[in-house]
């Protein structure tokens, strides 16, 4: 299987992993599965959605953020191993949704994330998931996402 192959035909580019925009690392690596830490909806550098999901963003605008960010995950996870064609399986996703107040649909919009994983890996993207809405962002971003990924020796 050829992950980056799938996506571009898909019509996605892998990006260049986003650097951390405070004290942290962008992954950990503990024996086989790699943790990214969140990442945000940056787009060539520049935050591409910026708000909050059901007031400047729709629930299908905020998984489109969501799958920004899985796409940036996914360039941490590459960083971190070399080639995503080692990933065994996606163990876990995390999801925040900068939410305005009422806005309850966060499982829709981490679906952005969920749904690209197993596209890209199919069996292999179904994870164990969490979706929470969050009163504010970092930089006011519309979503988060981090992951816990299983890789090959």
């Amino acid at each position: 299987m050829k992950i980056e192959e799938n996506l571009k035909e898909m019509g996605l580019n892998l990006p260049e992993a986003p650097k951390p925009v405070a004290s942290y690392v962008p992954f950990v690596r503990t024996g086989n599965l790699v943790y990214t830490s969140g990442q945000i909806c940056l787009a060539n550098g520049e935050l591409k959605y910026k708000g909050k999901a059901g007031r400047e963003y729709t629930v299908e605008e905020a998984y489109e953020a969501a799958k920004l960010c899985c796409l940036n995950a996914l360039a941490v996870v590459k960083s971190a191993i070399g080639d995503l064609d080692r990933v065994k399986r996606v163990v876990k996703v995390v999801g925040f949704v900068n939410s305005a107040p009422g806005f309850n649909a966060q499982p829709k919009v981490i679906n952005g994330a969920s749904d690209l994983l197993v596209k890209v890996f199919g069996e292999a993207g179904r994870h164990a998931r969490s979706a929470v809405g969050c009163s504010d962002l970092p930089m006011d971003t519309t979503v988060e996402v981090e992951m816990v990924v299983e890789v090959a020796e």
